[in-house]
């Protein structure tokens, strides 16, 4: 094209600069280009391997064709077109001018990139390729993308991100390096500031939301209301029981709450679920009265009860003490388990103390109502022994109701050190009904009662002056405890036990001797029977003296004149 054609194509364009948006470039072509420059053109020409570009010179601009193609290889240009080209080099002498597109298009994506660091602007860009500490982003440029910076939390999977295009804000800018820095999280911050701020001014204490479970802790559900978190306290989840946030919530979980209390300060907002229904203790009396019966889910178990779930919010008391008429239950776990279904009776109902007392053991008869009819005093009754302690034996009677025989009432007569010494578990002995105490729940037995006394008719067997053999079965310093048969034992007190002084018996007898005695005295109340072996000397001495007498012919006043009258016939030795 030559120099006049050429100007009067420049002319043209200037005339119709404006409605193709192409302002000044009648006056372009009035002052030389630059090399690097970027200028607007018009295209004139598309052919198989250039396009021409009028830029209003003497001569139209060269471009490869490639730099029109997109990645499928079709061609991007059309005749009349309006580009922006960088003069990449261009010869006054022969009127030739190379431009680039590609070229223009990097120094305007610098230019938008510097225009949007200085102005605190966005840029979008796409998220390439992973390396080493983020993410690479051709945003026109390659650009990085710390992991950091990528989103608001950590990112468990990074490669879920490459490949999609993102809004980015410029940390660092230097082109000379070629190094930008680019941010997601500041440019979701400040949406969800944005968004938090208009949540904080809509709301208010006891609005109704929907929201999403974010997070669970032992004390409680951190949800979230749309850019604001608030926290649903584990007590203010439910009327009834939760041990723990888990047990009806799972992260992602869509939950209605009520908001209870606003910080507008530190930006906290108090929840409740419960708080959306009314609370069931308000009309609890009127559900529950006392001995109504009721059914319920063992909850929990403690050391002195068991909490039953009559419904959610409401939980009664079985105490330790009311779980069973007979049974002395050390444990509740000896009766129940968590999650058993239980039937009870309310004993008592106090709302303003959220508490019911309940009873298990009312829903049967108590059997010690009953019992003293069944077993009058003086029946005998049979049984096994079911538990031996330091002061008698239990014997089972009925269900649930032991007997118990002291260890005074097992015998008579014997001297028993412990009930373990005549009895053990398992068995099968028969007793006296002695007393019933049914307030303390008390079943009083005697096994000796069986048969009668023996001390009632020790005088008829063991009259004062009759001579008894006994086996010796103590011995102390007061005297020697003989026993006469089985279970009647007598004293021979240290003063009857020779007409010679003596200090103490000990010594002089041994467990297991036989000793024959003369009975003194008896006193069946106290269960005492005196013996002498001195009177029995003295009757044996007053024998011998009257055989004496009978075979000499003489009569003596007493014993102690016939020892005399013996004592002086006795020859001096």
């Amino acid at each position: 094209m030559g120099n006049i054609e050429s100007m009067e194509l420049t002319e043209e364009v200037a005339k119709n600069s404006e409605e193709n948006e192409w302002p000044g470039m009648y006056e372009e072509s009035l002052k030389r280009f630059e090399e690097g420059q970027v200028v607007k053109g018009r295209i004139i020409s598309v052919d198989k391997d250039y396009i021409l570009v009028d830029i209003g010179y003497k001569s139209e601009g060269q471009i490869r064709i490639q730099e029109f193609k997109d990645e499928n290889g079709n061609i991007c240009a059309k005749v009349g077109d309006i580009v922006e080209v960088m003069v990449e080099w261009w010869d006054e002498e022969d009127e030739t001018v190379v431009l680039s597109k590609e070229k223009a298009e990097k120094i305007k994506v610098w230019e938008d990139i510097k225009k949007a660091y200085e102005e605190g602007g966005i840029i979008q860009g796409l998220i390439t390729n992973r390396v080493k500490g983020g993410f690479s982003v051709d945003i026109g440029v390659l650009a990085f993308l710390p992991g950091s910076q990528a989103d608001l939390k950590p990112i468990r999977n990074l490669d879920e991100m490459v490949g999609k295009n993102y809004t980015f804000k410029i940390l660092k800018f230097n082109r000379k390096r070629s190094n930008i820095v680019l941010s997601r999280r500041s440019i979701l911050e400040q949406e969800r500031d944005t968004r938090r701020a208009a949540i904080m001014s809509s709301i208010h204490e006891g609005k109704e939301m929907e929201g999403i479970v974010k997070n669970l802790t032992e004390y409680g559900v951190f949800v979230d209301l749309g850019g604001v978190d608030g926290l649903l306290h584990i007590t203010d989840i439910s009327w009834g029981r939760v041990k723990h946030p888990s047990e009806m919530f799972k992260v992602g979980d869509p939950i209605k709450v009520k908001v209870l209390g606003i910080d507008y300060d530190k930006e906290r907002v108090s929840l409740g679920m419960k708080q959306l229904s009314g609370d069931p203790w308000t009309i609890a009396e009127k559900r529950y009265p006392v001995e109504t019966r009721v059914k319920g889910k063992v909850v929990s178990l403690t050391d002195y009860g068991a909490f039953i779930e009559l419904e959610e919010g409401i939980e009664g008391l079985i105490h330790v003490s009311e779980m069973s008429w007979t049974k002395k239950v050390r444990h509740p776990s000896k009766m129940v388990s968590i999650g058993d279904l239980v039937e009870a009776v309310v004993l008592d109902i106090k709302p303003e103390n959220r508490r019911i007392s309940l009873g298990m053991k009312q829903i049967a008869p108590n059997p010690w109502d009953v019992i003293a009819s069944k077993y009058p005093v003086g029946t005998t009754i049979e049984g096994k022994v079911k538990n031996i302690t330091d002061f008698g034996i239990f014997i089972g009677i009925d269900e649930g109701i032991d007997g118990l025989v002291h260890i005074s009432d097992i015998s008579w007569t014997k001297r028993i050190k412990h009930p373990s010494e005549v009895y053990k578990k398992g068995d099968v002995v028969q007793a006296i009904v002695l007393d019933i105490e049914k307030d303390n729940e008390r079943f009083s037995l005697g096994i000796k009662q069986l048969s009668e006394d023996p001390w009632k008719s020790v005088e008829k067997r063991y009259e004062s002056g009759k001579k008894i053999t006994g086996t010796v079965t103590n011995v102390t310093d007061f005297g020697v405890f003989v026993e006469l048969e089985e279970g009647i034992e007598g004293l021979v007190h240290v003063s009857e036990i020779s007409k010679d002084k003596v200090k103490t018996p000990v010594g002089m007898f041994n467990i297991g001797d036989s000793i024959t005695a003369v009975v003194m005295n008896i006193n069946s109340e106290e269960r005492r029977i005196g013996l002498s072996i001195k009177r029995l000397e003295i009757e044996d001495d007053q024998a011998a003296l009257n055989e004496y007498n009978s075979s000499s012919g003489q009569s003596t006043s007493s014993l102690g004149e016939a020892l005399r009258e013996s004592l002086q016939e006795k020859p001096e030795k």
